[in-house]
């Protein structure tokens, strides 16, 4: 078959709309097909001629799905690039965008049939974006593929530069919402890392503020997964759900009350009011998967960590015993665990059986705790003052003393 269109060797789109083009009608047989390949070429070098790129694109993306199947993915890689890079042609932000849209949308449309080639080539085309709302949508695009694809892991690694890419992008927030809930969603799937999770899960929360009543609501069902997840955490003791409107509205909603509620026992109280919760919300808890003892070992921690930030810190063995309600021999290896997770600095003095500490976390940093760090720091601050007039007094009488000596 013979297709006589004008090319140049430093431009390999008229080859690749042949190419495409060909493997299109291969079934028809030559005498339909070969009038249909002459046909796109020379649609083709028209478009080109006149820089119509989105129709170009358009034009070349139309047999993108018979290419995916029949190629291999080293010249399926070769063609997409050539494709993407029409959009190194544009001038115009807006034509860039559109162009961006096109093929994006055309590569997402089979996520599971080769989702890591079609990965690869999404980044590809980001790359050779210059507008930030362009990269901006096709960066959206990968983390779709990557989640409906289970390709999850080829795009992790780009989270670490999250905060550069929002800079970037310049979004606003209807946009940085769907970006971190798209990312949690990618790393839940991924189950790389819980606590990252649990922190874009967070981000997508803090979004919402000062929203009427009906964009609140749509925060909802993540404000309970976030919930769960902190509290099914082994390793998380920390966070500011409590002070987010969109996870306050759930105190007085009738589906999700207890939910909240179960928040603000491991964020404000000890074990004691967990199991009086567990004990007439067992079949609450069992729905959401959360298992009883992990909520003891949990909310223990926590209550340790409660009573040395109460204590004045020194905390007595037999207080630790009643509280986390454990027996005498246990006391000292609930405080080493609590010491392991970093929860709390501290010392046992076993002749005086208490627990000396140091330093310990707080399960959550409100106003509350603001003041109390302000209040310490103004202390420390006035010890410091304190400590340096004593030195240059002392350093005052010396010089005295000195001066009367050489007399």
């Amino acid at each position: 078959m013979t297709t006589v269109v004008p090319t140049s060797e430093e431009d390999p789109v008229l080859p690749v709309v042949r190419f495409t083009a060909e493997l299109s009608w291969a079934d028809a047989g030559p005498e339909v097909a070969e009038p249909q390949v002459t046909r796109l070429c020379m649609e083709a070098q028209e478009c080109m001629v006149r820089g119509r790129w989105l129709d170009l694109a358009s034009l070349m993306l139309t047999s993108a799905e018979i290419v995916f199947s029949k190629v291999s993915d080293k010249d399926l890689e070769c063609i997409f690039t050539v494709i993407c890079n029409l959009v190194s042609k544009l001038e115009n932000p807006n034509e860039e965008l559109e162009v961006a849209k096109l093929i994006s949308t055309k590569i997402t449309q089979q996520p599971t049939d080769k989702p890591a080639m079609r990965l690869k080539i999404l980044f590809n085309l980001y790359n050779l974006l210059e507008g930030p709302d362009s990269r901006f949508f096709v960066y959206m695009q990968a983390l779709n593929l990557a989640l409906n694809g289970t390709v999850t892991d080829h795009i992790v690694p780009s989270f670490k530069k999250i905060d550069s890419f929002l800079k970037e992008w310049n979004i606003g927030v209807k946009d940085q919402r769907n970006l971190f809930l798209a990312i949690a969603n990618v790393l839940k799937e991924n189950k790389s890392s819980g606590k990252d999770s649990f922190k874009f899960l967070t981000k997508y929360l803090a979004t919402f503020s000062d929203e009427d009543s009906y964009v609140m609501s749509e925060a909802k069902d993540e404000a309970v997964r976030a919930i769960i997840e902190f509290v099914k955490a082994p390793d998380t003791f920390q966070c500011d759900l409590l002070d987010m409107p969109a996870v306050g509205q759930l105190e007085k909603d009738a589906k999700y009350a207890l939910v909240y509620q179960l928040l603000k026992i491991f964020l404000t109280q000890r074990l004691d009011a967990y199991l009086e919760f567990q004990a007439a919300n067992s079949t609450l808890l069992k729905s959401y998967g959360l298992v009883h003892e992990d909520c003891i070992t949990k909310m223990r921690l926590m209550s340790l960590v409660d009573l040395g930030c109460s204590e004045s810190g020194q905390i007595p063995y037999a207080l630790i015993k009643d509280t986390l309600r454990i027996n005498d021999e246990e006391v000292e290896l609930w405080v080493v665990k609590a010491i392991t997770a970093k929860l709390i600095e501290c010392k046992m003095d076993q002749m005086n059986q208490a627990v000396i500490v140091s330093r310990c976390t707080e399960r959550l940093f409100g106003q509350q705790q603001w003041h109390s760090l302000r209040s310490k720091l103004a202390t420390w601050r006035g010890n410091v003052a304190s400590l340096i007039s004593t030195i240059q007094a002392n350093k005052v009488v010396e010089e005295g003393s000195q001066g009367m000596a050489i007399r």
